[in-house]
């Protein structure tokens, strides 16, 4: 059922065909140079930035200040000017394959709790379900109590993303009640809580997926990080996974995309097939905190103008989310009129749904994340790395992979660009579709798509076979020299990361594989955080992950 079909061209003309759809591609790029030794962006210029805002404009132009939008003057919120701290990773016990230290578990949940404790008027937290608990709810209540303590009133909003039946005793209710409970009287009198689950669409598999925590519309965590204690903290096998913590005007972003989110929950709250809510202090279900925020803040002594979009900080950055399924059809002031290819592998069986992924423009338009993070990859001049649980769906019923993913992809190594793609340990495959943290039997099925793309563009196999082992990278995730954890469990990797050129990088909640969910990142352009990147994650990833290669350019390892 997962096994990868090979395609090959029958015509000169499907060949044309998929090279126009490539070159179409590769537009949204920069001009390219010399194959992988293109020269580095001059300092001060936003080459990567530029492309994606140029596609968003085209895809997306009416979302844009709401779910997608770029803005300068950001900080990365480090705890030391220019450290690097603001990579949230987990657990952070690169090299010990016992993890009996783990740093970057324990900077998140610090990093948490200092944020909301900050909070004057609003902390809004999106998740996936269930409801944060064990460690990371402590942190979110530590930093309530501190916040309420200095006689801030404020208002709270928590919502997760509920998969239909599987989350069934996701109860809002019960999760106010042990709030409420943990913050004792005083703090609770303080705090109007909203809390609901949501789905907004069954037969199409989407509810929230985001994973965000915005304070006061000024800071924001986020990235893949799901606040659940069992698969990141108490475990010995902890999930590899990684966030950002970021202050300025992008935080806001994030706080008017969730009232997005919030405005279709609220719409929807008397359905009880698609909304669970409950609320504390009578509160009303709130569709705009972010709105509030910024009407606080123009009201406060020597507060002035959004102007340009820009904040006081060095750190350019578009913030982009994406709507899944249900919430609204489309972006009418959208005239984005996409090549959408076609593979016949990426259907399984005949049990399927529509393809939103790839075959459905109105879908594009209200999910520019998928446009952004194709035109980051195109972008690319010199080499790409790519850190992700899968790239590969659950085939059935949704559909193998993202074919303009791949095909940029292939446009890339095919023009000499270097590409790295790391993957969880297919060993983590769950029993039933995507149960576990892989959702592939065998690297094997993400090489096979490269060739198949490759030679579509090549237009014959030995050259994409020459193109993958000149330019790939392909392993599965170890965070030691251990092959498994030491209590024999394979590693678990669930980053969501896409880094070009040393210089630019996504750090957010989308996947790269088919999956219609409501998600929202950043795409930072900043030399100095991507060199941070690579020394705290990217780099320590390699050094332990490289043993696993099916491909290594730099080794010459290639199982073609």
């Amino acid at each position: 059922m997962h096994r990868n079909t090979l395609f090959r061209p029958s015509a000169p003309a499907t060949r044309a065909a998929v090279g126009a759809v490539l070159l179409a591609l590769c537009a949204a790029g920069p001009a390219a140079a010399a194959p992988g030794n293109g020269p580095a962006p001059a300092a001060g210029s936003a080459p990567h930035l530029d492309s994606v805002e140029q596609m968003l404009r085209q895809v997306s132009p009416g979302l844009e200040g709401t779910v997608w939008e770029r803005t300068s003057g950001n900080s990365l919120d480090a705890s030391t000017a220019g450290g690097g701290d603001w990579l949230l990773q987990t657990p952070g016990c690169w090299g010990d394959d016992t993890c009996a230290s783990r740093p970057g578990a324990e900077r998140l949940l610090a990093k948490t709790t200092e944020n909301i404790a900050q909070a004057t008027r609003t902390v809004d937290i999106s998740t996936l379900a269930p409801f944060p608990n064990g460690g990371f709810q402590d942190a979110i209540v530590a930093g309530l109590k501190t916040a309420a303590a200095r006689g801030n009133k404020l208002k709270v909003r928590i919502l997760v993303g509920a998969a239909p039946v599987y989350h069934v005793n996701v109860v809002p209710s019960k999760y106010r009640d042990e709030l409420v409970a943990k913050l004792g009287p005083d703090a609770a009198s303080r705090i109007d809580l909203n809390i609901a689950s949501m789905t907004t669409s069954k037969t199409a598999f989407s509810w929230n997926h985001s994973k965000l925590l915005v304070v006061d519309g000024s800071s924001v965590l986020t990235g893949g990080i799901n606040s659940w204690k069992d698969d990141y903290l108490e475990t010995a096998h902890p999930v590899a996974d990684v966030s950002l913590a970021l202050r300025g005007p992008a935080a806001g972003t994030a706080g008017r995309y969730l009232d997005e989110l919030w405005s279709w929950t609220c719409r929807n709250k008397s359905n009880f097939a698609s909304v669970w809510f409950a609320s504390s202090n009578g509160a009303a279900c709130t569709p705009a905190l972010a709105g509030e925020n910024a009407a606080a803040t123009a009201a406060a002594p020597g507060a002035g103008t959004r102007g340009d979009r820009a904040g006081t900080g060095g750190v350019p950055a578009i913030a982009v989310g994406g709507l899944g399924v249900g919430i609204k059809r489309n972006d009418p002031s959208s005239a984005f009129q996409p090549a959408l290819p076609t593979a016949p592998d990426t259907k399984c069986g005949v049990v399927g749904l529509h393809d939103n992924t790839n075959a459905d423009r109105d879908y594009d338009t209200v999910n520019p994340e998928e446009s952004a993070l194709r035109t980051l990859i195109s972008s690319a001049e010199r080499h790409i790395e790519i850190s992700q649980q899968d790239m590969n769906a659950t085939c059935p019923p949704l559909p193998r992979y993202d074919i303009r993913v791949y095909d940029a992809l292939a446009a890339k190594m095919a023009a000499g660009v270097k590409v790295r793609i790391v993957v969880s340990d297919p060993e983590n495959r769950g029993a039933v579709g995507s149960g576990g943290y892989s959702q592939i039997k065998s690297l094997s099925e993400i090489s096979d798509v490269l060739r198949a793309r490759l030679a579509l563009l090549t237009g014959d196999q030995a050259k994409a076979k020459a193109a993958m082992c000149s330019t790939l990278q392909l392993a599965a995730f170890r965070s030691s020299k251990s092959p498994k954890w030491a209590d024999g469990r394979p590693y678990a990797q669930h980053h969501k990361l896409v880094a070009v050129d040393g210089s630019a990088f996504y750090i957010g909640s989308k996947n790269l594989y088919p999956a219609w969910l409501q998600d929202f990142g950043y795409i930072v352009e900043s030399p100095e955080a991507a060199g941070q990147l690579n020394r705290q994650l990217l780099a320590p990833q390699w050094q332990f992950s490289r043993d696993t290669a099916t491909f290594d350019h730099e080794r010459g390892v290639c199982q073609a």
